[in-house]
């Protein structure tokens, strides 16, 4: 077989086998089977399954059992253990072991939600586009990461992320091996024969998997995969790090220490006056464990936790990957986004607009055709297997108008005459090529890049104050302006090796304007922005007067627009003047990736919350300095996607918006169910305080199981069903919340306790009495077991649970606003909260009326009238509840804040 044709299915070594990639490539072609031309697909699926997929796992899960010790460990399951235990002691058995199944129940079920919120993270990586371009069949295509076999030949470019360990057979690459080496300084990989001896991470010639390419082109040869590569083998050795908790957990985490503490005090509290009152030990104890158990808030941790992965799940749906859990609330207290222009703000999709030639301005003519053709020769576009352009946007739009104007470009032939390249340099904001004249003749430079970068080159013999004002015009109707020149370069010399020796000297040959179109959602987006109090900034390389008037189109300057025209030199001085003016909104142009760093930490030490997009390789230092770092998914680089926090799969600046917006819904919903949960607490003490007060006269209103009925079985349905709440009218119309802002305010608790607790409590009281007196009992007249009152009392006490599920209604459906009234919400906009509601009501039913559970809870069936006056509670609660909120929105200063 010739060494470059398409591998068929030569031995292969086994998985793991091991070879020196550093041997001469006709050695290492020879033992890995392949060419110069890659695999074939069909030998390409059978080293795949023999190899598996290339994927490492670099983090093993932790253990069920530490995770199910952690939970079991939570304040509030210490405050059950602590009931269990008082339940033993007092001779209570089957009350202690029903609360430790409670315990078990609780933990397992927020284990669940921890490991459903781990898979939600986890199986976004499908959104995030990891794919390598590969030479299979002789011929280029896209092909999955994972998808790549040892033999493969793959093809980098800067900003890729290396798929593999490969040795590079063509070109050369400047690779950053930070991860692997702990080093920051990038270093070159050629096609240079190996050192002898030196280790394989110090070879010249070696590129390795989850490295970085910074700059260059090469083509490399695959020689391992998988767990086989080198970060596969220092993946091995890892452990898993723990995820760290969110503030918003961690904030929770404080509430629920408070809420232990509270109440083991009032435990104790009561306890000593039950005794001192004249209670026996036993009730005293009963008590006890009733305060204790009726604190705890069961489920409220599992479900942040799950709101919080709901919410990543819906902004994923949007066109949004959300990389952490915590990044959610983060999102909703963003007050600054600074965002490109570029693919972002516009569609990027460049179209060459105008053609400006000295002498001739923007008429049509021969003159501007050779313009854009000589323009077009200075790209490293390419064609694509179907014969579609692949490459940057503003150079596809060049070659494309070059055709459009009768000059079309030969890219085979331009790669052909190509004899130096020098790219892109964002500092510089130039790029020049050495090229061979159409057909055969002498080399000629071609530099294209922004006018004042570019005009400084040219002689002094043209007509540069003409130029500028052109550049100027075109600018100001929103064009990206691009100033082309060249130069001929001598025969018989060398080709330039330094790009200021091409770089001067020039000759000025013309204008081109490339117009992008703003997406059509931008502005409405901007204004979204505005409403909410979110001030939009643009950082972008473009001329000052384009980005302004795409700024103007989008709304972005409202009330005022401030321009930076050269933003690399602006002072933090003139910078800090800038940021600390909420009243406007600036364009900083012509910047570099250090000015959006330089950017993002001004706003940061103003306490700004701020969210930065980019996309190019130079930008991750900024992405990770911002709260949200934001990636662009379609035109980004591997390297920005991995440092940001947030990916967008659309590079829509309207996504931006509505990830905002998800993050406020999803912190709104976490406070609502927290409202909803804090509500029952009232209701649960009250009975055991009047029992405890009333020093046994009034017999115990509410058993313990009864309790525990209440806050794991009809409780935790409807939570999970409020953190799912479509987000309330005006979500984006008020100022972001401050980052600091406790998860629970002042507010919410006297709502929880001191209103639709309190209104639950004198409701359920009101029912248990209600069925004592309509028996004939009087205060003092005993009930236990035997007399004739029993029966009544096994009533009251069932009237007294009923009561507090039919409060959970009302006060589900009230907490489902802050501040709006349920018209404008409306009723049936959540059916997973009424499914919950269903649930809760047939839950109770069948504990008071099946007999197996009437005598596990002790519970018994309530008559008619009773039933029709529990049912009138939810109707109250959310009725006076309802009032309170009018009242509140009839104050303005109130419904403000």
């Amino acid at each position: 077989m010739a060494e470059g044709a398409p591998t068929e299915g030569p031995a292969f070594p086994a998985p793991g086998e091991a070879f020196d990639p550093s041997e001469p490539v006709s050695r290492l072609r020879r033992e890995l089977a392949t060419g110069p031309e890659g695999l074939s697909a069909r030998e390409a699926a059978r080293r795949l399954a023999v190899h598996g997929p290339n994927e490492v796992r670099s983090k093993a899960r932790s253990s069920i059992a530490r995770e199910l010790s952690t939970q079991l460990a939570h304040p509030l399951a210490l405050l059950l253990w602590a009931a269990a235990a008082l339940a033993f002691v007092a001779g209570l058995a089957v009350l202690g072991w029903a609360i430790l199944a409670v315990i078990a129940v609780n933990a397992a079920f927020a284990l669940l939600q921890e490991r459903q919120a781990e898979r939600a993270v986890e199986t976004l990586a499908r959104y995030l586009p990891e794919h390598a371009f590969v030479v299979r069949d002789g011929r280029t295509g896209q092909v999955g990461a994972r998808d790549l076999v040892p033999g493969d030949v793959i093809l980098l470019e800067e900003g890729d992320r290396v798929p593999a360990d490969a040795r590079l057979t063509e070109g050369g690459v400047e690779v950053d091996l930070s991860m692997l080496t702990g080093e920051s300084a990038p270093v070159e990989r050629t096609d240079a024969a190996g050192r002898a001896g030196a280790p394989l991470i110090e070879e010249p010639n070696l590129v390795f998997s989850g490295t970085t390419c910074l700059g260059g082109q090469a083509r490399a040869t695959v020689y391992a995969t998988g767990n086989h590569t080198e970060l596969g083998r220092i993946a091995a050795l890892s452990r898993r790090s723990g995820r760290e908790p969110s503030p918003l957990e961690q904030q929770v985490k404080k509430v629920a220490w408070l809420i232990a503490a509270v109440a083991v005090a009032m435990g104790m509290i009561f306890l000593l006056v039950g005794v001192a009152v004249g209670l026996p030990l036993t009730d005293s104890l009963t008590f006890a464990i009733g305060l204790l158990v009726a604190n705890v808030p069961e489920g409220l941790l599992p479900t942040i936790t799950l709101a919080l992965a709901v919410g990543v799940r819906s902004l994923a749906r949007r066109g949004a990957v959300v990389k952490r859990l915590s990044a959610v609330e983060t999102l909703g207290s963003t007050d600054v986004i600074c965002t490109d222009k570029t693919g972002t703000l516009t569609l990027n999709r460049m179209r060459l607009q105008t053609v400006w030639t000295p002498g001739h301005g923007t008429s049509p003519g021969p003159w501007a055709a050779e313009a854009a053709h000589t323009a077009s020769l200075c790209t490293t576009v390419s064609r694509t297997d179907e014969g579609a352009l692949r490459g940057d946007p503003t150079e596809t739009a060049l070659v494309e108008g070059a055709a459009e104007r009768g000059a079309p470009l030969d890219l085979d032939e331009r790669d052909a005459g190509r004899r130096a390249l020098f790219r892109f340099d964002p500092r510089l904001r130039l790029m020049s090529v050495v090229q061979s004249g159409r057909g055969t003749g002498p080399l000629r430079v071609v530099v294209k890049g922004a006018p004042e970068a570019v005009l400084p080159h040219v002689g002094a013999d043209a007509d540069i104050e003409a130029a500028r004002e052109a550049a100027e015009s075109m600018a100001g109707q929103g064009m990206r302006v691009l100033a082309v020149a060249g130069r001929e370069w001598p025969e018989g010399t060398q080709v330039p090796s330094q790009r200021q020796d091409a770089e001067s000297g020039l000759t000025l040959l013309g204008l081109v304007g490339l117009y992008d179109p703003p997406r059509t959602e931008v502005a409405e987006a901007v204004r979204r922005c505005h409403d909410a109090g979110i001030r939009v900034l643009i950082v972008t390389g473009d001329n000052g007067a384009t980005a302004a008037a795409v700024a103007r189109e989008v709304g972005i300057g409202v009330p005022r627009l401030h321009v930076v025209p050269a933003s690399e030199s602006i002072t933090d001085e003139e910078l800090d003047r800038l940021l600390i003016e909420d009243d406007v909104e600036v364009v900083f142009a012509r910047s570099s990736p250090e000015t959006k760093l330089k950017v993002a930490d001004a706003l940061r030490a103003h306490g700004r919350i701020v969210a930065m997009t980019g996309d190019g390789v130079n930008d991750a230092p900024a992405l990770h300095r911002a709260h949200i770092g934001v990636a662009m998914g379609r035109s980004g680089t591997d390297v920005a996607r991995e440092a940001a926090t947030m990916v967008l799969t659309d590079d829509d600046f309207a996504t931006i918006v509505a990830a905002v917006e998800s993050g406020r819904r999803v912190y709104d919903n976490v406070r609502k169910f927290i409202v909803y949960i804090f509500a029952h607490t009232t209701p649960e003490v009250v009975p055991f305080l009047v029992f405890a007060l009333s020093a046994g006269t009034v017999p115990l209103p509410l058993t313990v199981l009864q309790i525990l009925a209440i806050d794991l079985g009809t409780e935790t349905v409807p939570a999970l069903a409020l953190g799912r709440e479509r987000s309330e009218p005006g979500t984006m119309k008020r100022p972001p919340r401050p980052h600091r802002q406790g998860v629970i305010s002042r507010d919410m608790l006297i709502r929880s306790w001191g209103w639709l607790g309190l209104v639950s409590a004198v409701l359920v009281m009101g029912a248990f009495f209600y069925v004592l007196w309509r028996s004939g009992w009087t205060p003092g007249a005993p009930t236990g077991e035997g007399t004739a009152l029993h029966h009544a009392y096994t009533m009251a006490t069932t009237a007294t649970f009923a009561g507090i599920v039919a409060c959970q209604v009302g006060t589900a459906v009230a907490a489902r606003t802050d501040h709006a009234a349920l018209r404008e919400i409306g009723l049936f906009t959540n059916p997973l909260l009424l499914a919950g509601i269903a649930f809760e009501l047939a839950f109770t039913a069948a504990l008071v009326y099946l007999p197996p559970l009437q005598e596990l809870f002790g519970t018994a069936a309530l008559p008619w009238d009773v039933v029709v006056l529990v049912a009138t509670f939810p109707f109250i609660v959310w009725g006076t509840d309802e009032l309170r909120r009018a009242r509140r929105r009839r104050r303005p200063g109130r419904a403000a804040r």
